[in-house]
């Protein structure tokens, strides 16, 4: 093991890293020129590994994404990734390695599609990138202009809203939080592919695709406390604890899931949440009725086991609680755009209402105050102002 490096074999080595601001693996030398990685993931779920090995020929290092071994669980996640990383390494230095030929923008979405298959990120590729001057500009080459002239063109071109029964389009100006998520397919597309570019420089094509800050708008819908049973009513056995305890907690559905049976103290009450958005670890008391709940959830599991799984034993994950909960959303006759985020909101909602300190309410949630202001604030003011109304009426 080289100095200063951390030993990826190691659960406890792994779990204590951060994501990097670049997004760049942490890597572990196998031999010279051959490496596995690791890059953790911010929602503390399962990380990507990583395979790179340097090509003779080419005179440059190659690097093969391995993908997240969540089927695997304790030290056969390491053995399995640095099995596959050798046999990478091994047809790179015998020049019969079979890898994508990518030399443009659409090469590179191309490719992310073969690996991450997905209507969401099909659709803008094909709106926005393979019709655009952009596709065409190889990746060599690629620089910040030539991303910030591709988002102009994105940001100047009207959200379709539908279409009529004699196939007219109604559009929309495209808004802030549309811009963003249209950009997180190529963004991802382009990560995969190349290294960032030197900061404040037109080489730092990265900086083009960063998204706009304060685009999400207030959260407004909301589920009262009876349409929550109705959805925890319709949903299958295996995904109800789950979604009960987003309707419990005021946390993010990726954090409620990376939760270990080893975050919950039954004896003091206490869940730790390790693994969040802001990646501080922070804990919650909990009343008596949820930490039987939880209690319920850890009995005979291991601490290293999760807390929350499907009947399989694997950790939901979002591609996996999507699909049931929103079969359960049509099923209790609630608002479509209903969603795990959806009960989170309505959480942090009850707890605003209920006059717990809004700075107290951010630091449960992990945000930050000033979220809590921009989502919420309009609770505390219309309950001030019901609050001044009812003393005019007194006096």
């Amino acid at each position: 093991m080289e100095d200063g490096l951390p030993d990826l074999s190691k659960i406890g080595s792994r779990d204590k890293l951060k994501p990097r601001a670049d997004k760049e693996p942490y890597w572990q030398r196998l031999q010279a020129g051959w490496y596995v990685g690791y890059r953790p993931s911010k929602l503390g779920s399962h990380g990507t590994w990583f395979a790179r090995a340097y090509d003779e020929d080419l005179r440059k290092y190659r690097r093969k994404a391995l993908g997240r071994f969540g089927s695997l669980t304790g030290n056969d996640v390491f053995a399995a990734a640095r099995k596959e990383a050798e046999a990478f390494a091994e047809l790179v230095e015998s020049g019969g390695i079979q890898v994508e030929k990518l030399e443009t923008v659409a090469d590179a979405c191309r490719a992310y599609l073969s690996e991450k298959p997905g209507s969401i990120a099909e659709g803008v590729f094909r709106r926005h990138v393979f019709g655009d001057p952009l596709a065409r500009i190889k990746l060599s080459k690629l620089r910040r202009r030539h991303l910030r002239d591709w988002r102009k063109r994105l940001e100047d071109t009207p959200a379709l809203i539908s279409r009529s029964k004699k196939g007219e389009k109604r559009v929309k100006v495209r808004s802030a939080a549309t811009i963003n998520r249209d950009m997180v397919p190529l963004r991802a597309a382009l990560w995969r592919i190349l290294p960032p570019g030197a900061p404040k420089t037109d080489a730092a094509w990265q900086e083009a695709l960063k998204p706009i800050k304060g685009a999400d708008r207030r959260r407004d819908l909301y589920l009262d406390r009876q349409e929550r049973r109705r959805l925890l009513a319709e949903l299958d056995a295996d995904i109800e604890p789950f979604v009960r305890a987003l309707c419990l907690l005021p946390l993010r559905p990726g954090a409620l899931a990376a939760l270990n049976v080893s975050n919950f103290e039954k004896r003091t009450r206490t869940l730790t949440i390790g693994s969040d958005k802001n990646g501080v670890p922070r804990q919650i008391s909990v009343p008596e009725s949820i930490a039987s709940f939880l209690s319920e959830q850890s009995k005979s599991k291991l601490p290293s086991a999760w807390l929350f799984t499907r009947s399989d034993g694997i950790p939901w994950s979002k591609d996996m609680w999507k699909g049931p909960i929103k079969k359960a959303v049509v099923a209790s006759e609630l608002p479509a755009q209903t969603s795990a985020y959806t009960l989170r909101h309505s959480v942090i909602t009850d707890l605003v209402r209920g006059g717990l300190p809004i700075l107290t309410v951010a630091q449960m949630a992990d945000t930050s105050v000033a979220m809590i202001e921009r989502h919420y604030g309009h609770l505390v003011r219309n309950d001030a102002e019901e609050a001044l109304a009812q003393i005019e009426a007194q006096a």
